[in-house]
């Protein structure tokens, strides 16, 4: 178990130090723009995936808590029960160091530092961050997971 904590806290780390390095050095909606279809920026999101409830009066950051906390609680019961399926594990030790870097932003800031930035021509991706990119990684290797051994996804 120890060494999916240490995978978990090591994306809790990297994630602090990217976003804490664009909340130092870049102005609220600055960008730098790296090629034809990357830029860094600096965006603060008070909502969820896609500023899902950003325009909200500020009940929101709590909510947000509430579920960060339940998932890292969920999370961290999946890989305690799952320790014989380490693929599955890394999988989850992913999410949660993703979900435990959003939530400190949250829990601190009261917003998510978003950085991140893809597009091609006018149609823009919306920004996100290395915690958001952990999570959809391991996402995707649970799913990936799944239909591999053909087997419930959480079952």
């Amino acid at each position: 178990m120890r060494k999916y904590f240490l995978i978990a806290l090591s994306i809790v780390f990297l994630d602090f130090l990217s976003k804490q390095w664009i909340f130092d050095h870049m102005e609220l909606g600055a960008a730098i723009i790296i090629n034809s279809f990357f830029n860094i920026v600096h965006f603060q999101n008070t909502g969820a995936a896609f500023s899902f409830l950003s325009h909200e009066s500020g009940w929101q950051r709590y909510f947000f808590i509430g579920i960060s906390l339940l998932a890292i609680f969920i999370i961290i019961r999946l890989i305690n029960q799952r320790l014989n399926q380490p693929f599955l594990c890394l999988a989850f030790s992913l999410i949660l160091g993703g979900a435990m870097g959003n939530l400190l932003d949250r829990s601190y800031y009261g917003f998510v530092i978003d950085f991140i930035y893809v597009h091609y021509d006018e149609y823009y991706w919306p920004a996100f961050n290395l915690a958001d990119s952990f999570i959809s990684l391991g996402v995707a290797l649970v799913f990936y997971d799944a239909f591999k051994y053909k087997k419930p996804l959480l079952g």
